[in-house]
């Protein structure tokens, strides 16, 4: 499994990023090998990340060819003061089963698909 995370600072929202935004993240759920995604803002609302997980880096990469995401990567000045990216591989994932979560639990606990959050901004808008 991988991880794309998308780290940012929000900048002005317009009616085309929220278009776009929408239209991503429905890109992202169809994609084959989308697992889910999370997302967190900072308490000062200054930095925000949203973070996408794949079954594999092949799955990832075809997400990353999507037109609409190629449209947003061009136009990103528009929306953000600035990005930050980490793909990752995910080598371990556990807890004490108390908070589901859609990577698989080492310690047996099921992997819940998709998740609640989708491409940065959907839900933490300011």
């Amino acid at each position: 499994m991988y991880s794309a995370a998308f780290i940012f600072e929000p900048g002005t929202y317009d009616a085309r990023f929220h278009e776009l935004n929408a239209l991503i993240d429905a890109a992202a759920r169809a994609t084959p090998g989308y697992v889910g995604a999370e997302s967190w803002r900072s308490p000062d609302g200054e930095r925000a990340n949203a973070t996408y997980y794949w079954e594999s880096l092949e799955a990832l990469r075809e997400f990353s060819r999507h037109p609409k995401h190629i449209e947003a990567k061009r136009e990103y000045a528009r929306w953000y003061r600035g990005y930050h990216i980490v793909v990752a591989q995910v080598v371990r994932s556990y807890g004490n089963g108390a908070i589901a979560h859609f990577t698989q639990d080492e310690r047996g606990a099921t992997r819940q698909h998709a998740g609640a959050a989708g491409h940065p901004g959907a839900s933490m808008q300011p």
